[in-house]
């Protein structure tokens, strides 16, 4: 500002701001607002949170859920119904697809678990007890023929005659 300009009282912000200041734009922001007023936001400002999820939840739907929305879609006839009520519950058609996969899965399941026959006699657990202890004594009665084997080679080898099993248990 000249002289003449200050002692008139003329500022360069009466007459229309020709030059630049440091620091100011010389074009208006895009909203049309002036290059000279500041926006201030009308209301409290709110800070958006700045933590963020490490992994978003997926959804997950209940076995009802699904058997519903299957019924609901072997009912549909119309061309383009089964895309409405996609949209409407907020589904994709591979959903569709999974859910027809499980739903086949589980009757093939169930067909298979089914036997044929008599259902099997429940079992006394004294019965159990002594099957275990049988194959334990199997077990002993092989480990204690192979020793039986050992020494009887053994003792051709080193010629010690050996009394027969059989003479043994006649005694």
């Amino acid at each position: 500002m000249t002289k003449e300009d200050e002692a008139v009282g003329v500022t360069l912000a009466n007459v229309g701001d020709t030059e630049r200041r440091g620091g100011e734009r010389s074009e208006a922001p895009r909203s049309g607002e002036s290059p000279i007023l500041e926006r201030k936001p009308a209301g409290p400002q709110r800070v958006p949170d700045p933590e963020v999820a490490a992994r978003p939840k997926r959804r997950q739907f209940t076995a009802e859920y699904k058997l519903r929305v299957l019924r609901q879609v072997d009912a549909c006839k119309a061309a383009g119904e089964i895309g409405s009520l996609l949209r409407r519950e907020g589904l994709y058609s591979s959903h569709l697809v999974l859910w027809r996969r499980q739903r086949e899965e589980a009757a093939q399941a169930q067909l298979k678990t089914r036997k044929r026959g008599p259902k099997p006699r429940i079992q006394d657990p004294r019965v159990k007890q002594l099957e275990r202890e049988n194959a334990q004594l199997q077990r002993q009665l092989k480990r204690v023929a192979l020793l039986l084997d050992i020494q009887k080679k053994a003792g051709e080898i080193l010629g010690i005659p050996m009394k027969n099993l059989d003479d043994v248990e006649n005694d």
